[in-house]
């Protein structure tokens, strides 16, 4: 894969960076990736080799690309962390015998100048997991620390493709941005637009279990002249974590000398990060799990029946605060609801679930217990729940020796 013609460039109200990626060993049409913002924060966008570094290594490993060459110099720290990325990526999901990309690019050997000011943000995508990082940073770092977000990043061109659908949400988390002191700034990229097509076949599980990192920490290097460390919220915690595209063992590896990326959360549990929301009224009034976004409309994002709003609802419920927020349509949850869409697919989801027993329980909505308990008892039989144990057992007895040797049977990893 070459990436040449890297560029900057205006676009109506609008500036963006650009570059051109050719792919040397696989048969793809070569493409023009692309970070944009509004014209307000043109200072702050750049053309970053970085970003297309860590952009597009990523999907150079997965279709089988034997390297990445750039007429630009990088900084060794990412080159070093890329390479680990890449290792912990091939041993989740490749044969160990599949050659890494090499990285055929300078390596800079001074430190960038002027430097910017520390500066610290996080990507706002409006859910649980979002909100909760914002609030525990209020709430844990002053305001003049470096750590203390000033900018919340939301991108237009990963689960959202729709321009309408995503003006409705900047308009709705700017209310929360300008409550919570932060600048809001939207990003539109086609750096996944370029694969969720073919993606969406595979149940996303590019984005998913390899790229979800990857692609967050690349618009992140696009805004390096402005910021110096960048959240991404954790997915998982730590009793639930599993190989995923967002991971503490991969996320700080796309960090440079220049801009470090941190994975954030991951010592809360679902349930905990809801009640951090719970208790922020202006988090609460504009939460938005969904992403069914053809449904959305201005006045409501969530559309209350599929398997994240029904969580959430949950959760909200367990809490004793559903019935003060206007985000879903309905302020309960029927037993009916949770056997239609309570969705259990893994040991994390599971314990998302298994968490709000007890405070249903407490609230008399037994119910919602029994439902709940139908959907676990569901999933352990189920042929999902069974190669979730194997899998398991596996990596705690067999140091993932079973894995390995079906991979090496060309046998699909996802099918352990």
């Amino acid at each position: 894969m070459r990436i040449e013609n890297l560029r900057s460039e205006k676009k109506g109200n609008r500036v963006r960076v650009a570059a051109t990626v050719i792919w040397e060993d696989c048969d793809r049409p070569t493409q023009e990736v692309y970070f944009e913002t509004d014209e307000v924060f043109a200072d702050g966008l750049s053309c970053n080799p970085h970003a297309f570094l860590v952009g597009c290594i990523i999907p150079a490993m997965h279709y089988g690309e034997k390297r990445v060459i750039m007429d630009a110099e990088i900084c060794p720290e990412l080159r070093t962390g890329l390479i680990t990325a890449m290792s912990w990526i091939r041993h989740w999901y490749y044969r160990l015998d599949r050659n890494l990309v090499q990285i055929e690019t300078k390596t800079r050997s001074n430190l960038p100048t002027p430097r910017t000011t520390e500066r610290a943000g996080f990507f706002f995508s409006g859910g649980v997991d979002a909100f909760a990082t914002l609030r525990a940073n209020r709430l844990t770092f002053p305001l003049e620390h470096p750590w203390s977000i000033k900018d919340g990043l939301l991108v237009y061109g990963l689960e959202l493709d729709e321009i309408e659908a995503f003006e409705y949400v900047v308009d709705s988390l700017s209310m929360v941005a300008q409550e919570a002191g932060i600048t809001l700034i939207p990003v539109y990229t086609n750096l996944y637009l370029n694969y969720r097509q073919e993606d969406s076949l595979d149940k996303f599980s590019f984005w998913t279990y390899k790229f979800g990192g990857a692609s967050l920490a690349a618009i992140a290097h696009a805004f390096a002249r402005r910021l110096t460390v960048v959240s991404i919220a954790a997915s998982h915690d730590i009793s639930g974590l599993q190989p995923w595209g967002t991971h503490p063992l991969l996320d700080p590896n796309y960090s440079s000398i220049d801009l470090q990326i941190r994975h954030d959360g991951i010592a809360i549990s679902r349930l905990e990060k809801t009640k951090l929301v719970a208790d922020w009224d202006e988090a609460l009034q504009h939460l938005r799990v969904c992403n069914l976004f053809k449904r959305y409309r201005p006045d409501m994002l969530n559309c209350g029946e599929c398997t994240k709003c029904v969580k959430t609802m949950l959760a909200l419920l367990a809490l004793g605060v559903l019935n003060q927020t206007h985000v879903f349509p309905e302020h309960d949850v029927s037993a009916e609801l949770v056997l239609k869409h309570a969705y259990i697919y893994d040991a994390y989801s599971e314990s998302s679930y298994r968490e709000l027993i007890a405070p249903l329980a407490g609230k008399g909505r037994h119910d919602l217990v029994r439902a709940i308990e139908y959907r676990i008892a569901k999933y352990h039989s189920s042929v999902f729940g069974w190669k979730s144990k194997v899998k398991q057992l596996d990596r705690k007895y067999l140091n993932g020796y079973l894995k390995k040797l079906i991979s090496t049977v060309k046998i699909k990893p996802s099918l352990l």
